[in-house]
């Protein structure tokens, strides 16, 4: 059975009545203007201390008894055929439990895995790889896109095109947009290869029991490396368990269970105890994913008000031997033209295999359409941020248009003389946009105990982005007791399931099952304060920590009376992620404002400041929501001026693959950064909560070049702009 619920939707000055059905057994989502008494509060985690002291513990920190621990050996070649492992002497050392080889017959990529082997500490096992004697044919590699889509390039599959067919979406007439424009822009745009940099690398834990697998791994998707497992060992789901009790970190590379995770588990079938493998720094940087680079052709074209007439893009990248490197996702999104038209081509390489990375595919896209956006203003004598409002898509990114650019000080600064000495200031602006509106699937369990505890249950892992602090917050806020009775088991396939933390999704679609499960247990405790209170069920509400009387709260108990008359030894209730209901919009809005400081002399980019706006529909908690805009903006500053995979086309390898040589932002390169919230009542779920991890990070790098930019008066159109970079593009000015 269902209900009809109206809600008003939207944002200040543009809300209007929607009216949805919802299940009859789900709470009345919560409604502009609601009074929370925790909910949008700022809260510290509540796992921050366990985390401060080092009590917290990450797959790096499991040691089980006898655990031994595995190392990989990978290929050194871009491209080999792999003749023949031997692995007798590697077995024959003393120490060693376990080796294996691959299934894997040729190399693709230097850093493939070969064969694995297990032992009594990491420094026999490092011994036992120098003994697995491997015979290699050398092939033909590429690692360099250009040369990769030439005709008669080395093929990485044989008997295929590099080049995959590609992506297009378009409507109207490109060519007619073209033509009817008055000023036309067209660029190439280059960006690198990123990889994650997990701050704990990726690994797993693994132990037999008969037939039955149990697993500790660094995943951002613990369901999902079950799945894999029970398919990879033809095994029943439920004779496999997964455990992520905290995690360093993923950004979209710790989905499913990743060869060192298979590795780990063979290799303690073969020993018969628990192998722990965890990847060096190297490992990290070779083989477990990154973020594609692109080639991006960009035109667009404008009439003499300053209306786009046409967007095109043509994009290559690769995904090394993976694919998903399109990045057309802001060209659809951001701006409106009657006619566009992008095209997304994936190109195979002998490198890495490429991951989901925090926006796949927008900062690249972003950065490409932004620059050129700037570059079309100038060509049509507009302020930039004026050329951006006119071609808005979204009513909520123009009032943070607005928010932004009165905070940033944007017409203020954009009339300042340029400075006559070698630092040279300029200030960008750039959009951000994403679509995490959360999906069904998840369930929860949440049980109240006899002495007042309440534990939530579910199936959910934090990626570091504090939830257990939002679930418990949203658990405390429905039942009306203060947050330290919340108490959050999560991060177990043996949970109620959930689904994996990527794409802006863990909020969005884990706290409305929570809530609804306490709406759940509420019902039951108020059954049985009832009597009590001379009341019925449906005059009761839980607030304050007491469950009361809603048009007399002088008549009341505490939440622990009503939990000491719970029959047994605790009272349960389970909720469940309902799909979707008819929101406000299916999008999420936000703009970044940069100020940099160029040195002309040497080159060198500094980013002063940064002013962040967003939607992310109902705020949680603003203070982890301010943690994950901040560090969305400090991976784009690494995305724009530092970060890049570099290979050597000669040898086929990376050459910067550990953390000495693979430059990361650092605590002189953090800007200030203020960030600001637009409430937004998007309706799509009962706690009308949006993803944010991604849309935070998507126009970092975007607004930052379009800065340099402004303070160098030529455009450097490939990332990350390094100082030899920058002084190149000045030269062309000159």
């Amino acid at each position: 059975m269902s209900r009809r619920v109206t809600l008003n939707l939207g944002f200040e000055g543009h809300l209007q009545p929607v009216t949805v059905v919802i299940p009859d057994d789900e709470p009345t989502p919560w409604q502009w203007g609601e009074r929370f008494e925790i909910v949008g509060k700022p809260t510290p985690r509540v796992d921050g201390a366990l985390k401060a002291t080092g009590a917290a513990r990450y797959t790096y920190d499991i040691s089980l008894p006898g655990m031994l621990y595995g190392a990989i050996l990978r290929s050194p070649y871009p491209h080999a055929r792999i003749k023949s492992v031997d692995l007798s002497r590697a077995r024959r050392l003393s120490g060693v439990r376990a080796a294996i080889r691959m299934d894997d017959t040729v190399a693709r990529f230097a850093g493939q895995e070969v064969a694995a082997v297990a032992a009594i500490d990491y420094e026999t096992a490092l011994d036992a790889l120098r003994l697995i004697k491997v015979e290699y044919e050398e092939l033909p590699f590429v690692v360099d896109l250009d040369m990769a889509m030439m005709p008669g390039a080395v093929s990485v599959f044989e008997n295929g095109s590099n080049v995959q067919r590609p992506t297009v979406n378009e409507h109207g007439d490109i060519k007619r947009g073209l033509a009817a424009a008055a000023a036309v822009h067209e660029a190439v745009y280059a960006t690198p290869v990123q990889t994650h940099v997990s701050l704990e690398v990726h690994g797993s834990v693994a132990e037999w029991d008969g037939d039955e697998l149990t697993v500790w791994s660094s995943s951002q998707g613990i369901f999902t490396v079950r799945d894999d497992l029970a398919v990879y060992f033809s095994l029943p789901h439920n004779k496999v368990r997964v455990i992520t009790e905290y995690l360093g970190g993923g950004f979209g590379s710790k989905f499913g269970a990743k060869p060192e995770t298979v590795i780990a588990a063979r290799l303690a079938r073969e020993a018969r105890a628990p192998v722990k493998v965890m990847l060096t720094r190297e490992g990290e940087h070779l083989a477990t994913g990154n973020r594609p680079d692109s080639l991006q052709k960009v035109r667009l074209g404008a009439d003499r008000g300053g209306k786009l007439t046409a967007i095109e893009l043509v994009q290559h990248g690769s995904g090394g031997i993976g694919a998903g490197s399109g990045s057309a996702g802001p060209f659809l999104s951001l701006y409106h033209s009657p006619n566009l038209r992008t095209e997304e081509t994936n190109v195979f390489m002998n490198t890495g295999p490429s991951s989901p990375m925090r926006a796949p595919g927008w900062p690249q896209g972003c950065f490409a359409l932004e620059l050129a956006m700037d570059e079309l203003a100038r060509k049509l004598s507009l302020d930039r941020l004026e050329f951006r409002r006119l071609n808005n898509s979204n009513p909520v990114r123009a009032l943070e248009f607005d928010i932004g650019a009165k905070l940033f000080g944007w017409k203020e600064k954009s009339a300042a003389p340029k400075s006559s000495g070698p630092f040279k200031r300029g200030i960008g602006v750039a959009s951000a946009a994403w679509h995490a509106l959360g999906v069904s699937g998840p369930q929860a369990q949440v049980i109240a105990y006899r002495d007042g505890r309440v534990q939530v249950v579910i199936g959910t892992q934090d990626i570091g982005t504090g939830t257990r602090t939002i679930l418990a917050m949203v658990a405390a806020e429905e039942l009306g007791v203060e947050l330290a009775r919340i108490e959050c088991q999560i991060g177990d396939t043996g949970y109620p399931f959930s689904v994996p933390s990527g794409g802006s999704m863990t909020t969005p679609s884990t706290t409305p099952a929570v809530r609804q499960a306490c709406a759940h247990l509420k019902e039951k405790l108020l059954r049985l304060a009832a009597p009590v209170l001379g009341a019925e069920p449906s005059d009761l509400e839980a607030r304050g920590g007491t469950i009361r009387v809603r048009f007399d709260p002088s008549r009341k108990m505490s939440f622990e009376d009503v939990c000491r008359r719970i029959p047994g030894d605790s009272l349960s209730a389970e909720g469940e992620r309902v799909p979707n209901y008819e929101g406000y919009r299916k999008d999420q809005a936000g703009c970044q404002f940069a100020e940099v400081e160029v040195d002309t002399e040497l080159g060198i980019v500094r980013v002063l400041k940064v002013v962040a706006v967003h939607d992310a529909g109902q705020i949680i908690d603003p203070l982890t929501a301010r943690s994950q805009v901040n560090g969305g903006v400090l991976m784009g500053v690494g995305y724009a001026l530092f970060e890049t995979r570099r290979m050597d086309p000669q040898l086929g390898i990376m050459v910067n693959p550990t953390m000495d040589d693979y430059k990361l932002v650092g605590p002189l390169d953090v800007p200030e950064i203020d960030v600001r919230f637009v409430e937004v009542a998007n309706g799509f779920n009962n706690t009308g909560v949006m993803g944010f991890g991604e849309p935070a990070h998507v126009a970092t790098a975007a607004a930052i070049g379009c800065a340099v930019y402004d303070a160098i008066g030529v455009p450097v159109r490939s990332l990350p702009m390094t100082p030899d970079r920058v002084l190149a593009a000045m030269e062309t000015k000159a």
